[in-house]
């Protein structure tokens, strides 16, 4: 194959071209590994319709999570904490069984992964969670438990507990919201890649909490982490953390007013109803809440854009483009973390109209010479 692309290209330069340079085949040799990397998108459309500024230097751009293996930045601790307990020897294929409680996400990148290098997995969820999710756990082989809503993710938590005491030693549970595997990957890999593709400008970093890893471990590596090993590049970037305004926990833990009544929210991935051990608090230089409606009026302004993503995703953008909008943000470049992709999202409430558009749809007559008698319809032209 070499030696006829050499030909081809002989043919088409002048002076000829004798050789092509040899180099690595770009193959993944498992799922796994097509984790992280993942490109940057410019958002300026956003920040132009919400009369930002853009001619400044203002700059909004997302993080497209969305487009890891499974389609969301919970490949990379789905990976990261299984990789860790492997390199542990806590895990032995074909007898261990993950144990997790999770809101979706994390779930389906353990899932993979538990599938690629065979354990089963078992995990626990709130009945909230969108049926898309779920047959993504059961297609990869999990077994899936779903608990009250009323308890979000701690009651979750709780059952899984139980599960891990009937199992007895060969239950295993990862523990996404005190796993220091989680923060260490995106100090290892989310942050250097902003670092990188953002040639060091980065100068906001805006991103959802659900276990707190990505926000924690982004802006360790970027502002500087003594406890980590992580040198100061940007100490003056500012973090911004985004939950839910229904559920305004980490805001209460820094002393903060909580806003408007409390409870359950539509904003899945966020809003865990904990404050995360992962979550380093002392990082955070603004915790914005963000309304479930106005989460899901951003995710639709994305989705009129071409970029199809989950309600956090609209919660992160709005709670950037409310940043964006100062004054002291002229001229700044901001990152936001896009969680997910949208598809998983179609039985969400912000796609009730679409989903009951698209299940009216009638098929249409064809034209001559089609006889559409002999498709169902009345007469021969329809």
């Amino acid at each position: 194959a070499t030696k006829q692309l050499n030909k081809t290209f002989q043919k088409c330069f002048s002076p000829p071209i004798t050789s092509i340079l040899k180099r690595d085949l770009n193959i993944a040799s498992q799922p796994s590994d097509l984790v992280g990397n993942t490109p940057l998108i410019d958002l300026k459309k956003i920040l132009i319709k919400h009369d930002i500024d853009v001619e400044n230097g203002t700059r909004l751009v997302g993080k497209l999570e969305s487009l890891g293996p499974c389609s969301s930045v919970k490949d990379r601790i789905g990976r990261s904490m299984i990789d860790d307990a492997e390199a542990k020897g806590l895990l032995t294929p074909g007898k261990s069984v993950l144990v997790e409680p999770t809101s979706g996400n994390t779930g389906i990148a353990l899932a993979f992964v538990a599938r690629e290098r065979g354990y089963r997995c078992i995990l626990t969820m709130p009945e909230t969670m969108s049926v898309e999710r779920r047959m993504m756990l059961l297609a990869l082989g999990c077994e899936v438990v779903l608990t009250p809503k009323e308890k979000a993710v701690p009651g979750a938590l709780a059952k899984a507990k139980e599960i891990m005491e009937e199992l007895g030693g060969d239950g295993y549970m990862l523990q996404q919201f005190e796993n220091p595997a989680n923060p260490k990957i995106h100090r290892e890999t989310t942050g250097p890649e902003i670092w990188r593709d953002t040639d060091g400008g980065v100068d906001i970093f805006v991103s959802g909490v659900g276990t707190g890893g990505t926000v924690s471990g982004v802006s360790q590596f970027i502002k500087g982490s003594d406890e980590y090993g992580c040198p100061a590049l940007k100490p003056e970037m500012k973090t911004v953390a985004v939950e839910p305004q229904e559920q305004m926990l980490i805001t209460d833990a820094l002393g903060g007013e909580k806003i408007g009544e409390q409870g359950p929210h539509k904003i899945q991935g966020m809003g865990a109803g904990l404050v995360p051990k992962n979550l380093d608090l002392g990082i955070l230089d603004e915790v914005m809440p963000i309304h479930s409606d106005e989460a899901m009026e951003m995710t639709s302004e994305l989705w009129d854009i071409g970029l199809p993503v989950g309600v956090s995703a609209g919660a992160i953008v709005s709670a950037a483009v409310k940043v964006c909008a100062r004054p002291e943000s002229a001229g700044k470049f901001c990152v936001a973390i896009i969680p997910s992709f949208g598809e998983r999202y179609f039985t969400h409430p912000m796609f009730a109209e679409i989903k009951d558009k698209a299940e009216g749809l009638q098929k249409q007559p064809l034209p001559e010479p089609f006889d559409n008698r002999e498709f169902g319809f009345e007469t021969e032209r329809g």
